[in-house]
């Protein structure tokens, strides 16, 4: 097979950190509050700022509040689960390796007695088998595997228990039932390409209510106290943040949301066109699996198949036959061909799932430079498999 001849405009196709937005450079930064307190009016401002634009392009309910925590989309979660979990029965939902550090932190860290429901690498727990008067745990999207909840499987309206919902590869990219949730998560590294280690937490008035009437056994660390005298630290969801973020990341997320609510594509704006931008990375991938016979979805059915971190195997007879750690040694030689030649970064699959590649096709990703990345993903694996 000969070697491609383009290469993607942009060769980022990481997971997290993922490709910064179209037309970014370091200029976008350049009004940062830096050398500021975070605490100064200004800096306030700015905190408040980026939390405004975050609630207005996600569509959020307005009742709903949102704020920014310490510890990226990790420690949003942990923060809620330590402050909310333990007031009733608890089901915990796993499909893959965060679904299961959730598992492990309810069960193993507070532990709480959980009915835990899993699904193996490529599936969905049956979530027929949910009881959502239980506290719910789970993720929308999971990175590692590439599955999702299926777009028609929200939570009832009339649940007695809270949603905890990890949506960070799932915010701005597909649509997430606001409402039928309590507990939203997620990171700016994700989706539209922030940078790292802060997260937000969105809470609704339910959440609110069991954080105001629920005191937990366990001690809490200062970074997810959300209470003071058994009320709810308000402050915390207009930016007065916990601790110290960066003001350099949070003008390098005002920047990103600005852009992301003028974008457009496919003749959509804002949210609709991040979600199109999206399908249309997740089209080209389906397209290419279409066409060799070597690869094919982690995610079994087309329903729970994520847009955003698409997961592939290889379904060659060869590769099938080999130990787990030569696939993984293939697997590495492949990408590390692709990155050799400066043209496809960061696409072996996650080190806990089945060998095999990932692709992050989120908003900020062209589907032109999937087309070709996935050029060369063909001539790397037809150059480098055995003969």
């Amino acid at each position: 097979m000969e070697k491609p001849t383009a290469k993607p405009s942009n060769p980022n196709f990481s997971s997290g950190p993922t490709a910064k937005r179209p037309g970014w450079s370091p200029n976008a930064l350049s009004n940062a509050l830096l050398g500021r307190s975070h605490r100064s009016k200004p800096g306030k401002a700015r905190l408040k700022q980026a939390i405004d634009l975050s609630k207005e392009l996600a569509g959020m309910p307005q009742d709903y509040l949102l704020g920014i925590m310490p510890g990226s989309d990790t420690g949003a979660f942990e923060a809620a689960m330590w402050s909310m979990l333990g007031a009733r029965p608890i089901t915990a939902l796993a499909w893959e390796s965060f679904g299961e550090g959730w598992v492990t932190d309810i069960t193993k860290q507070l532990k709480l007695d959980a009915k835990v429901l899993r699904g193996e690498y490529g599936q969905i727990a049956d979530l027929k088998q949910v009881d959502w008067n239980t506290d719910v745990v789970f993720t929308w999207n999971g990175t590692t595997s590439g599955v999702k909840m299926p777009d028609n499987a929200a939570p009832p309206a009339d649940r007695e228990g809270l949603a905890f919902c990890d949506a960070t590869s799932a915010v701005y990219a597909m649509p997430i039932p606001w409402e039928r949730l309590d507990v939203i998560t997620w990171s700016w590294q994700k989706c539209l390409g922030g940078e790292a280690a802060h997260g937000m937490l969105a809470l609704s008035p339910r959440a609110v209510q069991r954080l105001e009437t629920y005191k937990p056994s366990w001690p809490l660390p200062k970074i997810f106290r959300m209470t003071k005298a058994g009320k709810l630290a308000g402050a915390i969801f207009e930016g007065d943040t916990i601790n110290t973020p960066s003001m350099l990341a949070v003008e390098d997320w005002i920047d990103t949301l600005n852009w992301a609510k003028n974008f457009t594509f496919e003749g959509k704006t804002g949210l609709q066109a991040l979600f199109a931008r999206s399908q249309a990375n997740l089209k080209v991938v389906a397209d290419f699996v279409a066409k060799h016979d070597w690869i094919d979805f982690l995610a079994a059915s087309p329903e729970i198949r994520s847009s955003t971190s698409i997961c592939l195997k290889v379904t060659a007879p060869w590769f099938t036959a080999l130990s787990n750690e030569d696939k993984q040694a293939f697997i590495k030689k492949v990408a590390g061909a692709c990155e050799a030649e400066k043209a496809v970064y960061d696409i072996a699959g996650y080190r806990e799932a089945p060998p095999g590649f990932r692709f992050w096709g989120g908003p900020t990703v062209d589907p032109a430079d999937t087309r070709i990345a996935l050029e060369w993903l063909a001539w790397a694996y037809e150059t480098n498999k055995p003969r």
